[in-house]
C-alpha cells in the first residue's frame, strides 16, 4: 500500500494539465452547489467526504456531503483538522514576501548566496524564481532514492536539507526564468532562505509573520504523522473495496514548507483572505507577488490557471480569484479568495482524486463543484 501512495505523489506532480471549463448552464445557488457535492460522493470511486467553506458578504456559508470519519459516520466540519498539502505553499510565500516587506530578504537573492554550497549547479536560482516555479530545479519527489526512503519508512521524519540531499548533484532542467515547471523543490529552497536570512526556524517564522499576526490557532507544521482532533480522515479510494483510512501514513515532514502544513477549513479560509489582499507585506511587494505568467497549480484549480509568486490565479467564468491547490495522500484541496479578501472558498475532499490518480469523472466532478463554489463566494 505504502509504494502505492508514494507512486501517486510522484505521478501527481508530473501531471499538470489544462482545466476543464465549468458548465456554463449550471446555476450557482447553493442548492446546485449542494447537488455538485452529493455528487461526487455518490458516484463510483467518489470520496467518502467533501466540504466547501465560502465567505461572502461577511457571513460563512458550509456545505458538505457524507462523511469525515467512515468508522463514526460523522460528517465534515468546519473545524476539522487537515493536511493542506501544497497550499502549504501559500503559506511559505507569505513567509518569504514578509521579509522582502521588511528588507530581511530580497526577491532577487539568490541561493548561491543565502544558502552557499548547497546546490552547486542552481547557485544563480533567486527567490523570485523559486516561488514562480519558472526556476529549473528539479523535483526532489521523482528522485528514486527519495522515493525508496518513503517507501522503507513512510512515518519517518526526513529533515529539509537532506530533502534538498536528493538533487543536490542535479543539473538545473532548464535556464532559470525561461520557463514554468512545477516542483516541490522550489519551496524547499524558499524555507531554506528564509531560515538563512533570519537565523530563526521556518516554524517560528511561520508563528512571527503568519499565526500571529492573523490569529491563526488551529494551524501547525508537524513532524510526525498525528493529526490533531478533530480531523477530517483521509481515504484511499478503491472501486469495490472499503475506503482505506491513510490520514496517519506518511510523514509530512517530507513536504515540509512545501506541503506539510496542517490546518482547518476556517484558518485557511482566513489566511487567504488575508493573504491575498496583501495584509502581510507592503504594496510593491504585493505587485511583484501579482506578476503572473502561464502556469497550472496541481492539480489544476478552476478556470485558466496562472502562477505568481507563492500564488496562482483563477479565471472563471464567474470572475477572477487568487489561491492554490492541494494534493496529498488521502487529500485534494482548493481555496483562493478575490482580490479585495473578502469573499474566499475552502474545498476540501477527503481522498486523492486528481488527473493521473482516482477516477477520471470524479476528478471533473470535483473540478466543476470548484467552479460552481467560486460562483457561489462571488455572488453570480
Amino acid at each position: 500500500m505504502a509504494r502505492r501512495l508514494i507512486a501517486a505523489i510522484v505521478v501527481i506532480t508530473a501531471l499538470i494539465a489544462c482545466a476543464p471549463p465549468a458548465d456554463a448552464g449550471q446555476r450557482t445557488s447553493k442548492a446546485a452547489l449542494q447537488r455538485a457535492l452529493d455528487g461526487i460522493v455518490d458516484a463510483r470511486g467518489g470520496p467518502p467526504g467533501v466540504s466547501v467553506l465560502i465567505r461572502r458578504g461577511g457571513r460563512d456559508e458550509f456545505l458538505r456531503s457524507g462523511v469525515a470519519d467512515v468508522r463514526a459516520r460523522r460528517p465534515p466540519r468546519r473545524d476539522d483538522h487537515m493536511r493542506i498539502a501544497s497550499m502549504a505553499k501559500a503559506f511559505n510565500g507569505a513567509v518569504a514576501l514578509a521579509l522582502v516587506s521588511d528588507g530581511t530578504l530580497g526577491l532577487d537573492d539568490t541561493i548561491g548566496a543565502r544558502l552557499p554550497g548547497m546546490l552547486p549547479q542552481a547557485e544563480a536560482v533567486t527567490l523570485r524564481q523559486a516561488l514562480r516555479h519558472d526556476s529549473g530545479l528539479a523535483d526532489y519527489i521523482r528522485q528514486p532514492a527519495f522515493i525508496e526512503r518513503l517507501q522503507d519508512d513512510p512515518a519517518a521524519y526526513i529533515t529539509p536539507r537532506e530533502l534538498l540531499g536528493y538533487v543536490r548533484d542535479r543539473p538545473l532542467e532548464f535556464a532559470p526564468g525561461t520557463r514554468y515547471a512545477y516542483s516541490d523543490t522550489d519551496n524547499i529552497v524558499a524555507g531554506l532562505m528564509t531560515e538563512a536570512a533570519t537565523g530563526r526556524s521556518y516554524e517560528e517564522l511561520l508563528e512571527r509573520e503568519v499565526y500571529r499576526p492573523l490569529g491563526l490557532r488551529d494551524t501547525s507544521l508537524p513532524r510526525t504523522v498525528a493529526m490533531p482532533r478533530p480531523y477530517l480522515h483521509g481515504y484511499d479510494v478503491t472501486p469495490g473495496r472499503p475506503p482505506e483510512d491513510i490520514s496517519r501514513v506518511i510523514n509530512p515532514a517530507g513536504a515540509w514548507a512545501s506541503g506539510g502544513i496542517v490546518s482547518t477549513p476556517v484558518d485557511v479560509g482566513r489566511f487567504f483572505r488575508a493573504y491575498v489582499r496583501g495584509r502581510l507585506f507592503d504594496d510593491a511587494t504585493r505587485r511583484s507577488q501579482f506578476a503572473f505568467r502561464q502556469g497550472s497549480s496541481s492539480p489544476p484549480g478552476p478556470g485558466s490557471n496562472a502562477a505568481g509568486l507563492g500564488l496562482f490565479r483563477y479565471r472563471t467564468r464567474c470572475g477572477t480569484v487568487y489561491g492554490h491547490t492541494g494534493s496529498f495522500p488521502g487529500y485534494r484541496l482548493f481555496a483562493a479568495a478575490d482580490e479585495g479578501g473578502r469573499r474566499s472558498v475552502v474545498f476540501s475532499v477527503n481522498a486523492q482524486i486528481v488527473p493521473g490518480q482516482g477516477s477520471a469523472a470524479v476528478s471533473r466532478r470535483i473540478l466543476r463543484a470548484q467552479a460552481l463554489a467560486v460562483c457561489r463566494a462571488l455572488g453570480r
